[in-house]
């Protein structure tokens, strides 16, 4: 609407306030419709509780194409191609889909296994090509299996999956995916500090026990005498937590966010923040081309708006 003398006045007058009360709660009121919604569809058509599973909008797909490439430092195309890659697995999704219907978590999880964030996973391991990837808090194991499935198809490298949980991991009981996996019940902190891990060394590091900032900068230190010159670290709760990014600053690393946009979903969507080697000193231009202009503390955005926090997967 464009805006006429009598709009004008009105906007300058003491009376603003109460004559956009209504366009304001319009606004409000379209925007909550739409959630309650997207909200009602969700409670007939998933069985989810945790752990929530959707798709990206395509807009926000091509933000984690450039939000991989720059964290990797390979080119963007590269990226697209293995999120393509990971999307068309046919026997990655059938091996999830069978496991879970047969699973004692049958009846509160969705068997069709939508990857959103985590499919970054899959794209950062199959461009580093890691030989050691350990990974904090498994849960019902959707990351830990597209992990598994990128070094399969790397032919090389094994992950460490750890989690506190006896009964995690259900998806790499089986299959082919479990005959690259080590898994671990115990403590993070623990794990990651051990003889055996810090021998191997950590080409990529991944958090997703979901407690707070002190668990995981805990997990942070307990990792840095393993992690290698070239190493990457990825958080999924770096959209409510600031952790990553300081410790990130102290240690002269880069440090970038990717922000989820769910297609038709009620959630607001959760993220991935990445630590990577880039700046030498801090304050100085990066080595990497492909993170000119980053520094400690940039964020990459798929979207914006307010973050609730979710559980890990």
């Amino acid at each position: 609407m464009q805006p006429t003398s009598l709009t004008r006045r009105l906007a300058a007058s003491p009376l603003a306030p109460v004559a956009v009360f209504p366009v304001r709660f319009a606004t409000v009121a379209r925007h909550n419709a739409g959630v309650l919604l997207r909200s009602g569809r969700w409670l007939v058509r998933s069985r989810e509780n945790a752990c929530f599973t959707y798709d990206l909008t395509p807009v926000n797909r091509e933000h984690l194409a450039w939000f991989t490439a720059t964290v990797t430092g390979r080119p963007v195309g590269e990226l697209r191609g293995y999120l393509d890659e990971v999307e068309s697995d046919v026997a990655l999704r059938t091996h999830m889909r069978e496991v879970l219907a047969a699973g004692p978590r049958r009846r509160t999880c969705d068997h069709l296994v939508r990857y959103a964030r985590r499919a970054a996973v899959y794209a950062v391991v199959r461009a580093l090509r890691p030989e050691h990837v350990v990974e904090a808090g498994v849960h019902r194991g959707i990351t830990s299996c597209l992990i598994a499935a990128a070094l399969l198809r790397n032919g090389k490298g094994r992950l460490t999956a750890v989690d506190v949980d006896p009964q995690s991991g259900e998806l790499l009981q089986g299959g082919p995916y479990a005959s690259v996996v080590d898994r671990v019940v115990g403590d993070s902190v623990a794990t990651l500090c051990s003889a055996p891990v810090r021998e191997r060394g950590i080409d990529l590091l991944v958090l997703d026990t979901y407690v707070d900032s002190r668990h995981e900068t805990s997990e942070l230190m307990a990792a840095l005498p393993a992690l290698r010159e070239r190493a990457v670290v990825l958080s999924t709760t770096s959209h409510f937590l600031g952790s990553l990014a300081e410790w990130s600053e102290r240690h002269h690393r880069a440090f970038l966010h990717f922000r989820e946009d769910p297609a038709e979903h009620w959630h607001p969507g959760e993220g991935y923040g990445a630590s990577f080697p880039g700046l030498s000193v801090p304050g100085t231009s990066s080595p990497n081309p492909s993170v000119s202009g980053a520094s400690s503390g940039t964020a990459v955005h798929g979207s914006a708006g307010a973050a609730t926090p979710g559980h890990p997967g």
